[in-house]
């Protein structure tokens, strides 16, 4: 931080930006707590309609990817802006890039595991997507003789 920096100073706006850390730091949490409930009850639900519990294994467990990859970015920027709002030292830097090397990692494997291929394939036509089911072939039918 430069000295003058606003939040070089303390006062309010550094008292709002931890609390703003603080109350995405909940929030992030809050989402991985959610989606866990919210997987477990589709999981149970999508398994005891359709009977098919391997296909509710897969689709609960692609929505649980999703939630808890949300919360990680959630945590991600909560890290970022506490660390603004703290000293600056060579500790709090290396933490936070620690923190985010780790998050950034399990994001990646996890929006892996969801889309099941490399961010970097996106552009291939067919999803090999958990939880979407395999493209349907259209039947042909033919007409009558005439």
């Amino acid at each position: 931080m430069t000295p003058t920096s606003p939040l070089a100073h303390g006062g309010m706006l550094l008292e709002w930006a931890r609390y703003a850390a603080v109350g995405l730091e909940l929030f992030g949490v809050a989402v991985i707590v959610l989606s866990v409930l919210l997987a477990a009850v589709g999981f149970v639900l999508s398994g005891l309609r359709a009977g098919d519990w391997p296909g509710a294994y897969d689709g609960a467990r692609a929505n649980l990817g999703r939630g808890i990859l949300l919360g990680l970015e959630l945590l991600v920027g909560a890290d970022i802006i506490a660390t603004v709002t703290s000293p600056l030292t060579v500790e709090s830097v290396s933490l936070l890039a620690g923190i985010v090397a780790i998050r950034t990692f399990l994001s990646f494997a996890l929006e892996t595991e969801i889309e099941g291929r490399f961010p970097w394939r996106r552009h291939t036509a067919e999803r090999a997507h958990p939880d979407q089911p395999p493209p349907r072939r259209e039947k042909r039918t033919t007409s009558p003789p005439a």
